[in-house]
């Protein structure tokens, strides 16, 4: 539960510093790579199994995301944005298989916990970092987005992973990464590197194969 809370603390944050270097429509596609940690990591340390096709969908959606780090310019280099982003990856893969070995205990305790937990230590947080508090209306509105894509978004995710495993449910998770591309290229009109389009299908056969995969975990 500690850990928990703890890397839902951290992820957001790295998430955060990342968009600040990187594109929306990127960072909504590199958030994929969550398929790839939780998966491994369920693997390594849980000893769920993985099966060929999965094995398939991550080999796609690394080559996506490392697509999606490459920094403009003569030499090879990795975006310190897309980096960053990568990193809360990370941090939620572990997050994932905490909270699959929870998903048997009440989803709404877990939630509850989650967002108190996760939410004062982020808050904390910003205060040491000399964040001001917003203004009424935001506030409101930031609230309300925090229940729907935060408070129902984990309650329902517990529930997927009591039958499906911590791998496949992150797996079917990965088509919100798509949602979050197609939104941001028409709020944000920013117009994607020509590596994004490369990048695009090769996340988005990953996403499926993931999705579609029916093997049994054990």
């Amino acid at each position: 539960m500690i850990g928990m809370v703890v890397l839902d603390i951290a992820a957001p944050i790295l998430l955060m510093l990342g968009l600040k270097n990187t594109s929306a429509a990127a960072a909504s596609l590199l958030n994929n790579f969550e398929i790839v940690a939780t998966s491994l990591i369920a693997l390594l340390l849980f000893k769920e199994a993985i099966s060929g096709r999965l094995w398939l969908a991550i080999a796609l959606v690394t080559l996506s995301s490392a697509l999606l780090s490459i920094e403009k310019g003569a030499t090879l280099s990795f975006s310190p944005g897309s980096l960053l982003v990568i990193s809360a990856c990370i941090c939620w893969g572990f997050e994932n298989n905490c909270t699959r070995r929870l998903s048997e205990k009440d989803p709404l305790e877990i939630v509850v916990v989650k967002g108190f937990g996760s939410g004062v230590g982020a808050l904390i947080v910003a205060r040491i970092a000399s964040e001001a508090l917003p203004a009424p209306l935001p506030l409101f509105f930031s609230l309300l987005l925090g229940f729907i894509a935060y408070g129902l978004s984990i309650c329902f995710y517990i529930h997927a992973q009591r039958t499906l495993g911590a791998a496949k449910t992150s797996a079917y998770y990965a088509f919100a990464p798509f949602i979050g591309t197609f939104l941001s290229l028409i709020l944000f009109g920013q117009p994607p590197a020509f590596l994004f389009w490369i990048a695009l299908p090769i996340m988005l056969a990953g996403a499926y194969l993931a999705a579609t995969d029916q093997a049994p975990e054990k």
